[in-house]
């Protein structure tokens, strides 16, 4: 999301979605409960279509959570999984390597894995599409 000039120590401690938007920041909240929480299938599927969508206009995403070591990398994880094809242990071996201490539990890799089924079933139905088109 482009941020420009602005000045995150000005900031207030906390501000409303309205005032970031106001500041031309746009905010995706997705709800999972700390340390044990894993995210829904469709939460997963919000988050990277909304990262698709500023990747598309040429800006970037922050993605965050308390710690950042496990419902962030699991969304980043579905992000690079729907983006490069990867498996969801591929994905998780990439994040790994820039951030060592993540931390995907196994549900969260479960809802990875059902992810990746989805991507890589729409992926053949379009390849089968394309083909029976030509």
């Amino acid at each position: 999301m482009g941020i420009g000039d602005f000045q995150p120590a000005r900031c207030p401690p906390i501000w409303s979605l309205k005032e970031w938007k106001n500041v031309g920041v746009e905010q995706l909240r997705l709800s999972t409960v700390d340390m044990t929480g894993v995210p829904t299938l469709a939460d997963l599927q919000k988050g990277v279509r909304f990262a698709l969508k500023y990747q598309s206009l040429g800006q970037c995403v922050y993605v965050h959570c308390k710690a950042g070591r496990s419902r962030s990398a699991t969304m980043v994880a579905a992000y690079l999984i729907q983006v490069y094809n990867w498996s969801p242990e591929e994905a998780v071996r990439a994040i790994t390597k820039i951030r060592s201490h993540i931390h995907i539990r196994s549900g969260q890799l479960e809802v990875l894995k059902e992810f990746h089924k989805e991507i890589t079933a729409g992926a053949a139905k379009k390849e089968s599409y394309h083909t029976s088109q030509t």
